[in-house]
């Protein structure tokens, strides 16, 4: 399991696709994503790059008019605190930030590391995570439902 948090670490996020990074989350367990999880400085920083790489994975062209402002809350394992980052959705961009803003969200998704790794990385389905309450919706259902045909969400392949 060392092995794991030696791969993710030693990774240069700049030089890594989103497809070879869902092969690498494929290949790890839910135990090797805690252990993962566990490093603040690491998490921080697979959680950053993921929220900096969804701006550049948008679809304008399927979100239309769409507004919305989504509220991710990815709960803390092993001692380590629960991050929040919002994206918002409006005149077709995409913005992320990290922290809670007073805003309203249309959407909160409530979910922890490896739920939210294997989300964003194409290897968990969202109604899958849903059904299992691994992932925790809270507002318009039927936006989350829909959420990931405005991102280009990578496949992670055999």
């Amino acid at each position: 399991m060392a092995d794991a948090i030696s791969r993710i670490a030693g990774l240069d996020f700049a030089s890594v696709t989103p497809q070879e990074f869902a092969r690498i989350v494929k290949g790890l367990s839910d135990k090797e994503i805690a252990l993962i999880a566990r490093d603040g400085a690491l998490r921080e920083r697979v959680l950053g790059e993921v929220f900096r790489r969804v701006e550049r994975q948008f679809r304008p062209e399927a979100a239309g008019s769409l507004t919305a402002l989504l509220r991710w809350r990815i709960t803390g394992s092993g001692g380590r605190p629960e991050v929040v980052y919002e994206t918002r959705i409006a005149d077709g961009v995409c913005t992320v930030r990290e922290g809670c803003s007073k805003a309203a969200p249309r959407v909160t998704f409530v979910l922890g590391d490896a739920a939210f790794l294997k989300l964003v990385s194409g290897n968990a389905s969202p109604v899958t995570l849903f059904v299992l309450r691994k992932v925790r919706v809270v507002g318009d259902v039927a936006l989350a439902a829909g959420l990931t045909r405005y991102f280009d969400i990578p496949k992670p392949g055999v």
